[in-house]
C-alpha cells in the first residue's frame, strides 16, 4: 500500500444470524412507520469505533479478533433480525417494509490500513474526508435497500476499527445504542456463559412489535408522497416506488473535523453565564430564570450554535434554523415500549436570524428558545407538526438558511462498547459531514460531554478560539 491508498480491502464476508440448524430461521416482515419513512431517502448513518490494541498483528487479527467479532455478531443478530435484512416495497404494500428472509446477512468488509491510528482516533483537527475510508458503502437500488453493512479495518500493531453504515429508516440512535450494547454484552460473555443462543439482558432486548404506533393525522401518506416527488439521479424513470437515496455529499478537502471534551465544571460555568444574562433580560421578573430548562444538552448546544454562527460571519438577516431530535417513545399517547426497535424520533427546531444569536445576550436567548421548545413537547409531542413542516419546508430551501442539527445524545454511553478488547479509544459519528450536524455523546473521561463538528478549516480555527474563550 502506498500513502495515497491507505486502505486495502482484504476480504468480504457475510455474517448471518446464528440459527442452528439453519432451518430454524424464519422470515420476518415489518412495515415502516411514519417515523421511519421520514428518513427514507437520506444518506446512511455512519459510526466508527476505534479500538487501540498494540498486539494486533495480522496473525492475531485473523486468528483471534476477526473470528470472535464475527461469532459474537452472528449471535447478536438473532435478536436484531431487521439489521440483516433489507427494505423493499412490494407491489401489494401501501408502504415499504423491512424484510428478513433466511440466509440474509450483514456484509462485512475486512480491510487493512497503514494510516496513523492515534491521529485518526485522537481529538486533533483533521480532514473530514479521511474517515470515509473506514466506512463501508450501503448498497441501495430502486427495488431494495440494504439495512446495514460493516467494515473492520486493521491497523497493524496499533489497533482496529469497526465502521458501520446503516439505513436511516431502519433504526434511530436509541435503537443503535441498544444494538451495540447487546453486541458488546455477547462479545464479553465468559466461556461458561456462552450458550448456543445467549439470552440478552432485559434492557438490551429489542421490542419489534409496531402496532403501538398510531397515525391518525396521516403523516405516513404525507411523508411518502413527499419522497415520491423527489427524483434522485440514476433513478429508473419507470420505477414509481424507487428506494434510491439522495446523492452523497463528498466532503471537500477544506472541511475538517474536530472533537471537543467539555467537563462538568465547564458546563456549570456556561450555566452560570446564562443565569447572569437571563437576569439582565428579565430583571423585572426574576422568576423567569427558574422556568428555563438548563440541561447539559441545552447549554452546550446553544453555545456551540452561537460559536458556529459567529465563526461563519453570517449577515445579520441570514436565517438560522437549529434543531434537535426528541425521543417520542414515552411521549406518544399512549406511550410505546422504551425498548421499541426502529425509529421513534421527531425533529423540532428554533427559527431565528443570525442577529439574535450574536448580540450580547444571544447565548441566553438561544437557551430560552430551546427550553421553550422542549417544554412544549410535554403538551403533545406531535401537536402542531403539520404547521411546523410547512414552516421548515419554506425555510429549508437551498441557501435560504443555515441549518444545524444534532446527532447522538448526551445520554448515549458509546464508550461503554467493549467488544472483547476494552473500551474504544474513540467513537465517531462520521455522517455529520452530510447534514451540518453536531454529534454529542457522554464523555469518554469523567462525567462531561463530548461533541464533534465539521467546518471549513478557517471557520474551525475561529470556532475553537471562540469556544475555548467561553468555557475557560
Amino acid at each position: 500500500m502506498t500513502s495515497a491508498h491507505q486502505v486495502k480491502i482484504l476480504d468480504v464476508h457475510h455474517v448471518t444470524p446464528f440459527f442452528t440448524p439453519p432451518e430454524f430461521a424464519t422470515e420476518l416482515s415489518l412495515p415502516l412507520t411514519f417515523f421511519d419513512i421520514m428518513w427514507l431517502k437520506l444518506q446512511p448513518v455512519g459510526y466508527i469505533f476505534f479500538y487501540k490494541l498494540t498486539e494486533s498483528t495480522p496473525a492475531f487479527f485473523n486468528s483471534v479478533i476477526l473470528p470472535k467479532l464475527k461469532h459474537s455478531l452472528s449471535h447478536t443478530l438473532i435478536h436484531f433480525l431487521p439489521l440483516a435484512g433489507n427494505i423493499t416495497w412490494p407491489p401489494q404494500a401501501t408502504t415499504p417494509i423491512i424484510l428478513y428472509t433466511p440466509n440474509d446477512a450483514i456484509q462485512l468488509t475486512v480491510a487493512e490500513s497503514n494510516a496513523d491510528f492515534d491521529h485518526l482516533s485522537g481529538n486533533d483537527i483533521r480532514e473530514a474526508m479521511k474517515s470515509h475510508l473506514y466506512l463501508p458503502e450501503l448498497p441501495v437500488t430502486d427495488a431494495k435497500a440494504t439495512a446495514m453493512t460493516m467494515q473492520i479495518t486493521l491497523f497493524p500493531n496499533q489497533g482496529f476499527c469497526v465502521g458501520m453504515s446503516s439505513h436511516h429508516s431502519i433504526l434511530d440512535g436509541t435503537s443503535y445504542s441498544m444494538f451495540i450494547k447487546a453486541w458488546s454484552y455477547i462479545s464479553t460473555l465468559g466461556d461458561k456463559e456462552k450458550q448456543q443462543y445467549p439470552t440478552l439482558l432485559q434492557e438490551l432486548t429489542p421490542v419489534l412489535d409496531r402496532t403501538g404506533i398510531q397515525d391518525p393525522a396521516g403523516f405516513e401518506k404525507r411523508f411518502l408522497n413527499a419522497w415520491l416527488g423527489v427524483k434522485v439521479p440514476g433513478q429508473d424513470p419507470n420505477c414509481s416506488r424507487s428506494l434510491k437515496l439522495l446523492p452523497v455529499i463528498t466532503p471537500q478537502s477544506s472541511l475538517v473535523r474536530a472533537v471537543v471534551e467539555v467537563s462538568r465544571e465547564q458546563i456549570n460555568k456556561l450555566r452560570e453565564r446564562v443565569r447572569t444574562q437571563i437576569g439582565k433580560i428579565h430583571k423585572e421578573d426574576p422568576n423567569e430564570t427558574k422556568l428555563v430548562h438548563m440541561s447539559s444538552f441545552v447549554l452546550l448546544y446553544a453555545y456551540v450554535v452561537i460559536c458556529i454562527v459567529k465563526s461563519k460571519g453570517l449577515e445579520k438577516n441570514r436565517k438560522v434554523v437549529f434543531g434537535f431530535l426528541a425521543d417520542c417513545r414515552a411521549r406518544l399517547d399512549p406511550p410505546i415500549h422504551d425498548k421499541y426497535f426502529g425509529n421513534c424520533l421527531y425533529s423540532f427546531a428554533v427559527y431565528t436570524e443570525a442577529e439574535a444569536l450574536v448580540e450580547e445576550n444571544g447565548f441566553a436567548w438561544a437557551v430560552e428558545r430551546l427550553s421553550d421548545t422542549i417544554r412544549n413537547l410535554e403538551k403533545g409531542v406531535l401537536d402542531g407538526v403539520k404547521e411546523a413542516l410547512a414552516t421548515y419546508n419554506k425555510t429549508a430551501r437551498p441557501g435560504a438558511a443555515l441549518l444545524l442539527g444534532v446527532a447522538g445524545s448526551t445520554h448515549y454511553d458509546v464508550y461503554g462498547t467493549d467488544l472483547g478488547w476494552g473500551r474504544p479509544e474513540k467513537v465517531e459519528i462520521t455522517s455529520i459531514d452530510q447534514n451540518a450536524a453536531i454529534s454529542m455523546t457522554k464523555c469518554k473521561h469523567g462525567s462531561g460531554v463530548e461533541f464533534a463538528l465539521v467546518l471549513e478549516k478557517h471557520e474551525m480555527e475561529k470556532f475553537m478560539s471562540l469556544f475555548v474563550d467561553g468555557v475557560l
